[in-house]
């Protein structure tokens, strides 16, 4: 699995739906109880200048991964963000350096990208519904995280559940598609569309 190509993958996707974003949709709510659209893409960027802090070996700083200061300007930072975290996991030997993610601790290299990877891939998915955008998951990507989820230990609470990185799983059939599993398991509805009527495919670039 090469873990690097699957986080570019889910990063592209991501910047792509960000891309699309209105002033006007920052204060809509997200699938991710508790945050309007400013707060999770605050948290997007903060976590990918987190990461990219990360890969050069730098202790972890709060306000870096919080996203403190980015609130005014939520999509120009998360734009931002995002070529920092791509040109910091680029390295060749990026995955055989130690991560230190906060609130989690040390972590080999391949293992940190693979947690930026299905968080991105998920949220990317979460901003396309915030918007009412049509959310496009390729099933590859899904097939990764779910694999990667495989290797979790069942019910913990380090990952699902009040405080975690997840929501508690949504049950969804076994023969769903693999986007649905995958929202399901990382305890997303795949039906939440949040009241906000589609977006065309044309809409969303320009800034209210």
């Amino acid at each position: 699995m090469d873990i690097q190509a699957l986080d570019r993958r889910a990063l592209d996707a991501a910047d792509a739906v960000v891309g699309r974003v209105r002033d006007a949709d920052l204060d809509r709510p997200t699938p991710c109880a508790g945050w309007d659209l400013r707060a999770l893409l605050v948290h997007m960027a903060g976590n990918n200048n987190g990461f990219a802090v990360a890969a050069a070996g730098a202790p972890a700083d709060p306000d870096v991964w919080q996203g403190v200061g980015l609130e005014a300007d939520p999509t120009g930072a998360y734009a931002a963000s995002a070529r920092r975290v791509r040109a910091a996991f680029e390295p060749d030997d990026v995955l055989d350096r130690t991560f230190t993610v906060h609130g989690f601790g040390d972590f080999p290299g391949a293992t940190a990208i693979g947690m930026h990877f299905i968080d991105y891939l998920a949220h990317g998915w979460d901003v396309a519904v915030t918007i009412g955008a049509e959310p496009v998951l390729d099933p590859e990507l899904c097939l990764a995280v779910l694999r990667i989820g495989s290797r979790w230990p069942p019910g913990s609470a380090a990952i699902w559940g009040p405080g975690a990185p997840f929501g508690h799983p949504v049950p969804v059939a076994d023969d769903a598609p693999p986007a649905h599993r995958m929202l399901g398991f990382l305890g997303r509805s795949p039906v939440w569309k949040g009241g906000v009527p589609m977006r065309g495919a044309g809409e969303g670039s320009e800034q209210n």
